[in-house]
């Protein structure tokens, strides 16, 4: 259920004393929770606050979550409340699904990827062994809550990640939002100003509702829910690869792992080239989609040595059938979404050479 912030104390009013339950990260503990803290009003909540970034996606983590409930005597009528981006309402979801066979979680998305993606859907879960989302479950939120003035306390990367979802969803469902998209991509504005477009413009709203609409038609992506997965292959290969990556020992100074959210842009560079190849999509799209990579998402953290172990990565996923090479979500053309799509090592590789030579 998608509601406004404002209607939180409507959700806590029969709430037990000492059953209200905050989760956050060490970003959104600063930044946002004042602002969360307007909305509880008077109400005594208990805090626990995870280490920001896609490292703290484990099930060690989890395992924080449930010794803080059992710490703080949670019972089934206790509800937790995820502020944070898609790490926190990914972990904290999950925690939550699996607390005493399951409490209730508000999602409060604090990012744009979130307010998109992540925390809208019902899917919950951490990283495991390298694998993106490897362990989790298909349990929706008591309620998503959207505050668009979270968006001013990001930096523009993090904007630029949720952007690169609101495009894919633009790509798989609208050609009417993809044209709205690029037009606002080409007035290069200040990040206030962009903030404020996209909710002036209905281009938030937009883009929440398309995925809403998709995941109530197939909550556990037996069928058409797989279009969300376009650019995901792909995309999860990378943002897997690099993360196994940063956390390797080394004499050199770590880079910080790339977001999902450029992530699945690259990789929806790679889908594209693949749907122009062996889809018929127009090679428009694509060049439409390569400039604004260009513009503003730069050129993949990977590089061409590195695509036998991308798709290797790829025949890990969990979108995968038995007995079959990697699964596919392919554009015809924008709007047009074919889903399982499988290509053979071949056409990856071709794939992965188009766009690292970008």
């Amino acid at each position: 259920m998608l509601r406004n912030l404002t209607q939180l104390p409507t959700l806590l009013a029969d709430l037990p004393k000492g059953q209200l339950f905050v989760l956050t990260d060490s970003h959104t503990a600063v930044h946002c929770l004042p602002l969360l803290a307007e909305f509880i009003g008077d109400m005594p909540y208990h805090l626990l606050t995870l280490e920001a970034g896609e490292r703290s996606k484990t099930l060690a983590s989890v395992q924080r979550v449930w010794d803080f409930l059992l710490q703080h005597r949670a019972t089934r009528e206790a509800l937790l409340i995820n502020l944070g981006g898609g790490m926190v309402t990914d972990l904290g979801g999950f925690a939550a699904a699996t607390y005493m066979r399951g409490i209730r979680f508000v999602n409060i998305p604090t990012t744009l990827l979130a307010m998109v993606d992540a925390s809208s859907g019902g899917k919950t879960g951490v990283d495991y062994q390298g694998i993106k989302n490897a362990i989790g479950t298909f349990t929706p939120p008591l309620a998503t809550l959207i505050h668009s003035p979270f968006l001013l306390t990001l930096p523009a990367t993090e904007l630029l990640s949720g952007f690169a979802e609101m495009l894919k969803h633009a790509l798989i469902a609208s050609p009417e939002e993809w044209i709205k998209l690029l037009q606002l991509a080409q007035q290069e504005l200040p990040q206030a100003q962009f903030v404020q477009a996209l909710s002036e413009r209905g281009l938030l709203h937009d883009s929440i509702a398309i995925k809403e609409q998709v995941v109530t038609e197939d909550p556990r992506e037996a069928g058409m829910r797989k279009i969300l997965n376009f650019g995901h292959t792909v995309g999860h290969a990378i943002e897997s690869t690099a993360l196994h990556n940063s956390l390797q020992p080394s004499t050199f100074n770590p880079q910080p792992s790339p977001s999902h959210g450029y992530c699945v842009l690259w990789g929806m560079v790679a889908e594209l080239y693949l749907s122009v190849v062996h889809a018929g999509c127009p090679r428009e799209v694509l060049q439409q989609l390569v400039q604004i990579m260009l513009q503003y998402y730069g050129r993949p953290t990977c590089n061409c040595k590195q695509r036998e172990e991308l798709i290797q990565r790829m025949y890990q996923d969990k979108k995968n059938e038995a007995n079959h090479s990697p699964n596919f979500t392919l554009l015809r053309a924008v709007g047009e979404p074919i889903i399982n799509q499988h290509l053979s090592d071949t056409d990856i590789n071709e794939a992965l050479e188009y766009l690292f030579s970008l």
